[in-house]
Protein backbone atom coordinates (compact mmCIF):
# COMPACT_ATOMS: atom_id res chain seq x y z
CA UNK A 1 0.00 0.00 0.00
CA UNK A 2 1.18 3.55 -0.50
CA UNK A 3 0.27 7.10 0.40
CA UNK A 4 -2.09 9.27 -1.56
CA UNK A 5 -0.42 12.49 -2.38
CA UNK A 6 -2.88 15.92 -1.80
CA UNK A 7 -2.70 17.37 -5.23
CA UNK A 8 -2.53 20.93 -5.84
CA UNK A 9 -5.95 21.10 -7.43
CA UNK A 10 -7.58 21.70 -3.77
CA UNK A 11 -6.29 24.12 -1.23
CA UNK A 12 -3.54 23.75 0.67
CA UNK A 13 -3.63 23.43 4.16
CA UNK A 14 -0.25 23.38 6.18
CA UNK A 15 -0.09 23.29 9.96
CA UNK A 16 2.23 23.38 12.99
CA UNK A 17 1.70 20.72 15.68
CA UNK A 18 4.16 21.56 18.80
CA UNK A 19 4.19 19.92 22.15
CA UNK A 20 4.29 22.28 24.82
CA UNK A 21 6.40 20.60 26.96
CA UNK A 22 9.06 23.93 26.59
CA UNK A 23 10.50 26.51 24.76
CA UNK A 24 9.88 26.57 21.15
CA UNK A 25 13.51 25.20 20.08
CA UNK A 26 15.24 26.32 16.60
CA UNK A 27 14.19 22.99 14.60
CA UNK A 28 10.40 23.78 15.40
CA UNK A 29 11.11 27.32 14.59
CA UNK A 30 12.37 26.10 10.93
CA UNK A 31 9.77 23.72 10.84
CA UNK A 32 6.87 26.38 11.32
CA UNK A 33 8.50 28.71 9.21
CA UNK A 34 8.71 25.76 6.13
CA UNK A 35 5.33 25.17 6.77
CA UNK A 36 4.12 28.88 6.61
CA UNK A 37 6.32 29.57 3.76
CA UNK A 38 4.29 26.82 1.49
CA UNK A 39 1.07 27.43 2.40
CA UNK A 40 1.95 31.28 2.20
CA UNK A 41 3.46 30.26 -1.65
CA UNK A 42 0.65 28.45 -2.73
CA UNK A 43 -1.92 30.94 -1.04
CA UNK A 44 -3.18 27.95 0.88
CA UNK A 45 -3.70 28.42 4.91
CA UNK A 46 -1.24 27.31 7.92
CA UNK A 47 -2.71 26.30 10.96
CA UNK A 48 -1.36 26.35 14.60
CA UNK A 49 -2.33 23.04 16.77
CA UNK A 50 -0.67 23.05 20.09
CA UNK A 51 -0.32 18.69 20.69
CA UNK A 52 -1.16 19.16 24.94
CA UNK A 53 -2.21 15.87 25.25
CA UNK A 54 0.54 15.73 27.56
CA UNK A 55 -1.44 17.14 30.81
CA UNK A 56 1.91 16.43 33.50
CA UNK A 57 4.61 17.61 30.98
CA UNK A 58 2.50 20.63 29.34
CA UNK A 59 2.61 23.64 30.59
CA UNK A 60 1.13 27.56 29.93
CA UNK A 61 4.42 28.97 30.23
CA UNK A 62 5.70 27.01 27.11
CA UNK A 63 2.55 27.66 25.23
CA UNK A 64 3.19 30.86 26.06
CA UNK A 65 6.55 30.88 24.81
CA UNK A 66 5.94 28.95 21.84
CA UNK A 67 2.50 31.97 20.80
CA UNK A 68 5.35 34.62 21.48
CA UNK A 69 8.13 32.85 19.92
CA UNK A 70 5.99 32.54 16.75
CA UNK A 71 4.62 36.18 16.75
CA UNK A 72 8.27 37.40 17.28
CA UNK A 73 9.15 35.61 14.34
CA UNK A 74 6.22 36.95 12.52
CA UNK A 75 5.08 33.83 11.16
CA UNK A 76 1.24 34.58 11.40
CA UNK A 77 -1.48 31.33 11.77
CA UNK A 78 -4.79 31.23 10.15
CA UNK A 79 -8.05 31.24 12.60
CA UNK A 80 -7.28 30.56 16.13
CA UNK A 81 -4.67 27.89 17.77
CA UNK A 82 -6.15 24.33 17.93
CA UNK A 83 -5.83 22.76 21.90
CA UNK A 84 -5.41 18.77 21.10
CA UNK A 85 -6.57 17.90 24.24
CA UNK A 86 -9.67 19.67 23.84
CA UNK A 87 -10.23 16.85 21.35
CA UNK A 88 -10.27 13.75 23.37
CA UNK A 89 -14.04 12.26 22.55
CA UNK A 90 -13.06 12.56 19.26
CA UNK A 91 -10.21 11.04 19.12
CA UNK A 92 -11.84 8.19 20.97
CA UNK A 93 -14.67 7.92 18.78
CA UNK A 94 -12.39 7.26 15.89
CA UNK A 95 -10.62 4.70 18.17
CA UNK A 96 -14.05 3.06 18.21
CA UNK A 97 -14.78 3.25 14.80
CA UNK A 98 -11.86 1.37 13.84
CA UNK A 99 -12.45 -1.27 16.31
CA UNK A 100 -16.32 -1.90 14.70
CA UNK A 101 -14.64 -1.76 11.26
CA UNK A 102 -12.14 -4.42 12.45
CA UNK A 103 -9.38 -2.44 12.01
CA UNK A 104 -8.28 -2.13 15.67
CA UNK A 105 -8.68 -4.76 18.70
CA UNK A 106 -8.82 -4.92 22.30
CA UNK A 107 -5.63 -5.95 23.84
CA UNK A 108 -5.39 -7.29 27.68
CA UNK A 109 -1.88 -7.53 28.30
CA UNK A 110 -0.53 -6.56 31.41
CA UNK A 111 2.48 -4.55 31.41
CA UNK A 112 4.11 -7.66 32.72
CA UNK A 113 3.62 -10.21 30.01
CA UNK A 114 4.61 -7.05 27.48
CA UNK A 115 7.72 -6.77 29.24
CA UNK A 116 8.84 -10.44 28.73
CA UNK A 117 7.84 -10.97 25.18
CA UNK A 118 10.20 -7.54 24.96
CA UNK A 119 12.74 -9.24 26.70
CA UNK A 120 12.65 -12.84 24.80
CA UNK A 121 12.64 -10.74 21.40
CA UNK A 122 15.73 -9.15 22.75
CA UNK A 123 16.99 -12.32 23.86
CA UNK A 124 15.99 -13.70 20.31
CA UNK A 125 17.66 -10.89 18.04
CA UNK A 126 13.99 -9.73 17.14
CA UNK A 127 12.63 -6.04 16.51
CA UNK A 128 10.84 -5.68 20.30
CA UNK A 129 7.39 -5.54 18.43
CA UNK A 130 4.56 -6.53 19.78
CA UNK A 131 3.56 -10.07 18.99
CA UNK A 132 -0.50 -9.70 18.22
CA UNK A 133 -1.32 -12.33 21.46
CA UNK A 134 -5.35 -10.67 20.93
CA UNK A 135 -5.16 -9.78 17.66
CA UNK A 136 -7.70 -12.89 17.26
CA UNK A 137 -8.75 -13.57 19.89
CA UNK A 138 -12.08 -13.80 21.07
CA UNK A 139 -12.84 -11.13 23.80
CA UNK A 140 -14.79 -13.51 25.94
CA UNK A 141 -11.56 -14.74 27.30
CA UNK A 142 -10.46 -11.77 28.42
CA UNK A 143 -9.50 -11.64 32.30
CA UNK A 144 -12.02 -9.43 34.35
CA UNK A 145 -11.80 -6.26 36.04
CA UNK A 146 -8.85 -5.78 33.06
CA UNK A 147 -9.25 -2.52 31.15
CA UNK A 148 -8.03 -2.97 27.79
CA UNK A 149 -6.07 -0.89 25.05
CA UNK A 150 -6.81 -0.56 21.78
CA UNK A 151 -4.05 -1.59 19.33
CA UNK A 152 -4.42 -1.01 15.87
CA UNK A 153 -4.33 -4.33 13.62
CA UNK A 154 -1.64 -3.27 11.28
CA UNK A 155 -1.45 -5.54 7.84
CA UNK A 156 1.33 -8.34 8.75
CA UNK A 157 2.69 -8.56 5.07
CA UNK A 158 3.62 -6.48 2.45
CA UNK A 159 5.25 -2.81 2.27
CA UNK A 160 4.08 0.67 3.28
CA UNK A 161 5.24 3.24 0.64
CA UNK A 162 5.79 6.61 1.93
CA UNK A 163 5.80 8.82 -1.42
CA UNK A 164 7.85 11.85 0.56
CA UNK A 165 8.60 14.74 -0.94
CA UNK A 166 11.90 15.69 0.22
CA UNK A 167 13.40 11.81 1.12
CA UNK A 168 11.31 10.58 -1.78
CA UNK A 169 10.23 7.19 -2.19
CA UNK A 170 10.34 5.37 1.28
CA UNK A 171 9.41 1.28 1.45
CA UNK A 172 8.89 0.16 4.89
CA UNK A 173 8.06 -3.74 5.46
CA UNK A 174 5.12 -3.92 7.54
CA UNK A 175 6.18 -7.19 9.60
CA UNK A 176 8.59 -4.20 11.25
CA UNK A 177 5.75 -2.46 12.33
CA UNK A 178 3.82 -3.60 15.23
CA UNK A 179 0.30 -3.19 16.11
CA UNK A 180 0.60 0.18 17.62
CA UNK A 181 -1.35 1.11 20.77
CA UNK A 182 -3.69 3.93 19.74
CA UNK A 183 -6.28 4.44 22.77
CA UNK A 184 -4.61 3.27 26.25
CA UNK A 185 -6.27 1.56 29.23
CA UNK A 186 -6.91 4.52 30.90
CA UNK A 187 -9.00 5.66 27.69
CA UNK A 188 -6.28 8.40 26.18
CA UNK A 189 -5.39 8.57 23.58
CA UNK A 190 -2.12 7.91 21.65
CA UNK A 191 0.11 10.58 19.28
CA UNK A 192 -0.41 8.82 16.23
CA UNK A 193 -4.24 8.37 16.84
CA UNK A 194 -4.58 11.95 17.47
CA UNK A 195 -2.18 13.44 15.07
CA UNK A 196 -4.21 11.47 12.09
CA UNK A 197 -7.17 12.51 13.43
CA UNK A 198 -6.59 16.04 14.24
CA UNK A 199 -5.50 16.29 10.64
CA UNK A 200 -7.88 14.79 8.86
CA UNK A 201 -10.61 17.16 10.93
CA UNK A 202 -8.58 20.48 10.15
CA UNK A 203 -8.30 19.57 6.40
CA UNK A 204 -4.44 19.61 6.15
CA UNK A 205 -3.56 18.43 2.79
CA UNK A 206 0.70 18.54 3.87
CA UNK A 207 2.53 17.54 6.57
CA UNK A 208 5.83 18.83 6.62
CA UNK A 209 7.93 18.02 9.78
CA UNK A 210 10.86 16.20 10.88
CA UNK A 211 12.95 13.68 9.36
CA UNK A 212 12.94 11.57 12.82
CA UNK A 213 8.61 11.04 12.25
CA UNK A 214 9.51 9.38 9.07
CA UNK A 215 8.22 5.97 10.45
CA UNK A 216 5.70 7.89 12.06
CA UNK A 217 4.17 8.06 8.44
CA UNK A 218 3.86 4.88 7.76
CA UNK A 219 1.66 3.94 11.37
CA UNK A 220 -0.46 7.04 10.62
CA UNK A 221 -1.07 5.66 6.88
CA UNK A 222 -2.77 2.48 8.57
CA UNK A 223 -4.86 4.83 10.58
CA UNK A 224 -5.50 6.94 7.43
CA UNK A 225 -6.66 3.59 5.86
CA UNK A 226 -8.32 2.07 8.19
CA UNK A 227 -10.46 5.06 8.58
CA UNK A 228 -11.13 5.07 4.31
CA UNK A 229 -9.59 8.66 4.34
CA UNK A 230 -7.25 10.46 2.20
CA UNK A 231 -3.72 10.36 3.07
CA UNK A 232 -2.13 14.07 2.94
CA UNK A 233 1.45 14.63 1.15
CA UNK A 234 4.37 13.84 3.49
CA UNK A 235 7.81 16.30 3.42
CA UNK A 236 10.15 15.42 5.81
CA UNK A 237 12.70 17.75 6.74
CA UNK A 238 16.70 16.96 7.55
CA UNK A 239 17.60 17.87 10.88
CA UNK A 240 19.37 20.67 12.24
CA UNK A 241 23.41 19.72 13.50
CA UNK A 242 25.36 21.52 15.55
CA UNK A 243 29.09 23.00 13.79
CA UNK A 244 30.74 19.70 14.62
CA UNK A 245 28.04 17.40 12.80
CA UNK A 246 26.40 16.06 16.10
CA UNK A 247 22.67 16.37 16.54
CA UNK A 248 21.87 20.28 17.76
CA UNK A 249 22.13 19.79 21.35
CA UNK A 250 22.58 22.70 24.37
CA UNK A 251 26.16 22.36 24.51
CA UNK A 252 25.69 23.66 20.73
CA UNK A 253 23.70 26.27 22.59
CA UNK A 254 20.33 24.89 20.70
CA UNK A 255 18.66 27.61 22.47
CA UNK A 256 14.93 28.89 22.68
CA UNK A 257 13.84 31.31 19.76
CA UNK A 258 13.00 33.75 23.02
CA UNK A 259 17.24 33.33 23.98
CA UNK A 260 17.87 34.62 20.35
CA UNK A 261 15.88 37.88 20.71
CA UNK A 262 17.42 38.38 23.64
CA UNK A 263 20.68 38.06 22.34
CA UNK A 264 19.90 40.90 19.78
CA UNK A 265 18.63 39.29 16.89
CA UNK A 266 16.60 40.47 14.39
CA UNK A 267 13.01 38.33 13.31
CA UNK A 268 14.09 38.99 9.60
CA UNK A 269 17.38 38.14 9.80
CA UNK A 270 17.01 34.71 11.46
CA UNK A 271 13.86 33.83 9.06
CA UNK A 272 16.73 33.90 6.26
CA UNK A 273 19.60 32.16 8.37
CA UNK A 274 16.45 29.13 8.92
CA UNK A 275 15.33 29.06 5.33
CA UNK A 276 19.12 28.51 3.96
CA UNK A 277 19.25 25.23 6.84
CA UNK A 278 17.92 22.82 4.19
CA UNK A 279 16.39 24.69 1.38
CA UNK A 280 18.59 26.96 -1.37
CA UNK A 281 17.63 29.31 -4.13
CA UNK A 282 20.72 29.04 -6.48
CA UNK A 283 23.71 31.06 -4.94
CA UNK A 284 21.42 33.40 -2.71
CA UNK A 285 22.69 34.49 0.60
CA UNK A 286 20.06 37.45 1.43
CA UNK A 287 16.45 36.47 0.86
CA UNK A 288 14.04 38.90 1.91
CA UNK A 289 10.63 37.32 3.06
CA UNK A 290 9.09 38.34 0.08
CA UNK A 291 11.31 37.03 -2.08
CA UNK A 292 11.09 33.58 0.19
CA UNK A 293 7.42 33.34 -0.33
CA UNK A 294 7.63 33.70 -3.87
CA UNK A 295 10.28 31.20 -4.53
CA UNK A 296 9.97 27.94 -1.82
CA UNK A 297 8.73 24.65 -2.98
CA UNK A 298 9.03 21.21 -1.17
CA UNK A 299 10.92 20.22 -4.19
CA UNK A 300 13.96 22.67 -2.82
CA UNK A 301 14.55 21.14 0.31
CA UNK A 302 17.99 18.82 0.93
CA UNK A 303 17.65 15.63 1.88
CA UNK A 304 21.11 16.14 4.03
CA UNK A 305 21.28 17.38 8.07
CA UNK A 306 22.07 21.58 8.11
CA UNK A 307 24.95 22.67 10.22
CA UNK A 308 23.91 25.50 12.56
CA UNK A 309 27.03 27.75 12.47
CA UNK A 310 26.71 30.51 14.37
CA UNK A 311 29.12 33.08 13.04
CA UNK A 312 27.19 32.74 9.75
CA UNK A 313 24.33 34.16 11.75
CA UNK A 314 25.74 36.96 13.50
CA UNK A 315 27.17 38.18 9.98
CA UNK A 316 23.33 37.97 8.38
CA UNK A 317 22.15 39.51 11.27
CA UNK A 318 25.16 42.50 10.46
CA UNK A 319 24.00 42.64 6.97
CA UNK A 320 20.24 43.51 8.56
CA UNK A 321 20.95 45.64 11.14
CA UNK A 322 22.57 47.55 8.41
CA UNK A 323 19.69 47.45 6.24
CA UNK A 324 16.49 48.03 8.57
CA UNK A 325 15.23 51.90 8.60
CA UNK A 326 16.44 53.80 11.93
CA UNK A 327 12.96 53.83 13.17
CA UNK A 328 12.43 50.43 13.09
CA UNK A 329 15.62 49.44 14.25
CA UNK A 330 14.76 51.91 17.40
CA UNK A 331 11.67 49.65 17.89
CA UNK A 332 13.08 46.57 17.71
CA UNK A 333 15.90 48.04 20.69
CA UNK A 334 13.24 49.37 22.91
CA UNK A 335 11.55 45.74 22.45
CA UNK A 336 14.54 43.50 22.82
CA UNK A 337 16.04 45.36 25.76
CA UNK A 338 14.04 43.87 29.25
CA UNK A 339 15.39 41.11 27.78
CA UNK A 340 18.74 41.77 27.78
CA UNK A 341 21.33 41.49 31.15
CA UNK A 342 20.14 45.01 33.29
CA UNK A 343 17.55 45.58 30.00
CA UNK A 344 15.72 47.17 33.22
CA UNK A 345 18.38 49.74 34.27
CA UNK A 346 19.93 50.36 30.70
CA UNK A 347 15.87 51.41 29.67
CA UNK A 348 15.84 53.85 32.25
CA UNK A 349 19.03 55.21 31.61
CA UNK A 350 17.72 55.69 27.56
CA UNK A 351 14.48 57.11 28.44
CA UNK A 352 16.12 59.54 30.74
CA UNK A 353 19.06 60.84 27.88
CA UNK A 354 15.78 60.57 25.71
CA UNK A 355 15.51 58.38 22.76
CA UNK A 356 15.74 60.88 20.22
CA UNK A 357 19.39 60.68 21.41
CA UNK A 358 19.97 56.95 20.48
CA UNK A 359 17.94 57.27 17.73
CA UNK A 360 20.23 59.98 15.82
CA UNK A 361 23.10 57.47 17.18
CA UNK A 362 21.82 54.62 15.03
CA UNK A 363 23.47 55.45 11.72
CA UNK A 364 26.75 55.36 12.80
CA UNK A 365 26.26 52.64 15.64
CA UNK A 366 24.99 50.33 13.50
CA UNK A 367 27.84 50.31 10.78
CA UNK A 368 29.79 47.61 13.05
CA UNK A 369 27.59 45.74 14.97
CA UNK A 370 25.98 42.10 14.44
CA UNK A 371 23.55 42.14 17.04
CA UNK A 372 21.33 44.71 18.86
CA UNK A 373 23.49 43.60 22.18
CA UNK A 374 26.29 44.84 20.34
CA UNK A 375 24.26 48.04 19.09
CA UNK A 376 23.06 48.99 22.54
CA UNK A 377 26.52 48.02 24.09
CA UNK A 378 28.26 50.56 21.46
CA UNK A 379 25.96 52.94 22.47
CA UNK A 380 26.59 53.01 26.24
CA UNK A 381 28.42 55.97 26.06
CA UNK A 382 25.28 58.05 25.38
CA UNK A 383 24.03 57.50 28.61
CA UNK A 384 27.36 56.88 30.69
CA UNK A 385 27.16 59.22 33.99
CA UNK A 386 29.92 61.83 34.36
CA UNK A 387 32.52 61.72 35.17
CA UNK A 388 32.88 58.67 32.78
CA UNK A 389 34.73 55.93 33.97
CA UNK A 390 37.38 55.15 31.40
CA UNK A 391 38.29 51.56 30.49
CA UNK A 392 41.77 50.63 30.54
CA UNK A 393 42.83 51.38 26.92
CA UNK A 394 41.02 54.49 26.89
CA UNK A 395 42.92 55.69 30.41
CA UNK A 396 46.22 55.12 28.84
CA UNK A 397 44.96 58.04 25.60
CA UNK A 398 44.34 60.30 28.67
CA UNK A 399 47.96 60.81 29.51
CA UNK A 400 49.02 64.62 31.06
CA UNK A 401 49.81 65.26 27.63
CA UNK A 402 46.58 64.15 25.95
CA UNK A 403 44.66 66.23 28.59
CA UNK A 404 46.96 69.10 28.41
CA UNK A 405 45.85 69.33 24.24
CA UNK A 406 42.42 68.96 25.15
CA UNK A 407 42.31 71.49 27.31
CA UNK A 408 44.02 73.83 24.40
CA UNK A 409 41.71 72.09 22.17
CA UNK A 410 38.33 73.65 24.08
CA UNK A 411 38.28 76.98 23.49
CA UNK A 412 38.21 76.26 19.35
CA UNK A 413 35.31 73.82 20.34
CA UNK A 414 33.75 75.74 22.37
CA UNK A 415 33.47 78.40 19.52
CA UNK A 416 32.96 75.89 16.73
CA UNK A 417 29.65 75.06 14.82
CA UNK A 418 27.95 71.73 16.52
CA UNK A 419 27.96 69.53 13.36
CA UNK A 420 30.34 66.78 12.00
CA UNK A 421 32.08 68.79 8.99
CA UNK A 422 32.95 71.56 11.09
CA UNK A 423 34.00 69.89 14.31
CA UNK A 424 36.26 67.50 11.96
CA UNK A 425 37.31 71.05 10.64
CA UNK A 426 38.45 72.53 14.07
CA UNK A 427 40.43 69.60 15.01
CA UNK A 428 42.26 69.07 11.77
CA UNK A 429 43.30 72.73 12.22
CA UNK A 430 44.22 72.33 15.54
CA UNK A 431 46.22 69.17 15.06
CA UNK A 432 48.33 70.93 12.28
CA UNK A 433 48.78 73.76 14.52
CA UNK A 434 49.94 72.21 17.56
CA UNK A 435 52.00 69.51 15.14
CA UNK A 436 50.60 65.87 15.77
CA UNK A 437 48.61 63.66 13.86
CA UNK A 438 44.71 63.95 13.25
CA UNK A 439 44.70 60.23 15.43
CA UNK A 440 47.31 62.29 18.07
CA UNK A 441 44.23 64.41 18.74
CA UNK A 442 41.10 62.47 18.06
CA UNK A 443 41.96 59.36 20.03
CA UNK A 444 42.50 61.19 23.43
CA UNK A 445 39.02 63.20 22.41
CA UNK A 446 36.64 59.56 21.95
CA UNK A 447 38.41 58.68 25.38
CA UNK A 448 37.19 61.67 26.76
CA UNK A 449 33.76 61.43 25.06
CA UNK A 450 32.94 58.18 25.55
CA UNK A 451 35.69 56.44 27.80
CA UNK A 452 36.45 53.86 25.36
CA UNK A 453 38.80 53.50 22.74
CA UNK A 454 36.92 52.23 20.20
CA UNK A 455 33.46 54.24 19.34
CA UNK A 456 31.40 55.03 15.76
CA UNK A 457 33.23 58.43 13.99
CA UNK A 458 34.01 60.82 16.72
CA UNK A 459 33.19 63.55 15.21
CA UNK A 460 29.56 61.91 14.90
CA UNK A 461 29.97 61.32 18.59
CA UNK A 462 30.19 65.18 19.62
CA UNK A 463 27.28 65.76 17.56
CA UNK A 464 25.12 63.22 19.04
CA UNK A 465 26.21 64.01 22.17
CA UNK A 466 25.02 67.81 21.61
CA UNK A 467 27.65 70.82 22.56
CA UNK A 468 26.67 70.83 26.09
CA UNK A 469 27.50 67.24 27.46
CA UNK A 470 30.31 66.70 24.78
CA UNK A 471 32.18 69.77 25.94
CA UNK A 472 31.31 68.76 29.43
CA UNK A 473 32.93 65.36 29.11
CA UNK A 474 35.49 67.01 27.89
CA UNK A 475 36.39 69.22 30.60
CA UNK A 476 36.01 66.55 32.93
CA UNK A 477 39.14 64.85 31.28
CA UNK A 478 41.09 68.17 30.56
CA UNK A 479 41.62 69.45 33.50
CA UNK A 480 45.07 71.31 34.12
CA UNK A 481 47.61 68.63 34.32
CA UNK A 482 45.15 66.69 37.77
CA UNK A 483 45.02 62.82 37.19
CA UNK A 484 42.31 61.55 34.91
CA UNK A 485 39.12 59.59 36.27
CA UNK A 486 40.14 56.17 37.28
CA UNK A 487 39.92 53.26 34.74
CA UNK A 488 36.65 51.28 34.87
CA UNK A 489 36.34 47.77 35.45
CA UNK A 490 36.79 45.73 32.09
CA UNK A 491 33.42 44.37 31.77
Amino acid sequence: MSTGTAGHESKVVTRFAPSPTGFLHIGGARTALFNWLYARHTGGQFLLRIEDTDRERSTEPAIRAILDGLQWLELDWDGEPLFQSARVERHREVAGELLRRGDAYACYCTPEELDAMRRQAEAEGRPPVYGGIWRDRDPAEAPSGVKPAIRLKTPRTGETAIEDRVQGRVVLQNENLDDLIILRSDGTPTYNLAVVVDDHDMGVTHVIRGVDHLTNAARQTHIYNGMGWDVPGFAHVPLIHGPDGGKLSKRHEALGVEAYRAMGYLPAALRNYLVRLGWSHGNEEIIPTERMIDWFDLDAVGRSPARFDFAKLEDLNGYYIRNTADAELLARIRQALPEMENGAALEARFAAAGWDRLARALPSLKERAKTLKELVDGAAYLIAERPLALDEKAAKLLGFEARALLCRLLPRLEASDWIPAALESEVRGFAEAQGVKLGGVAQPLRAALTGRSVSPPVFDVMAVLGREEALARIRDQAGSGGAPSAPANDT
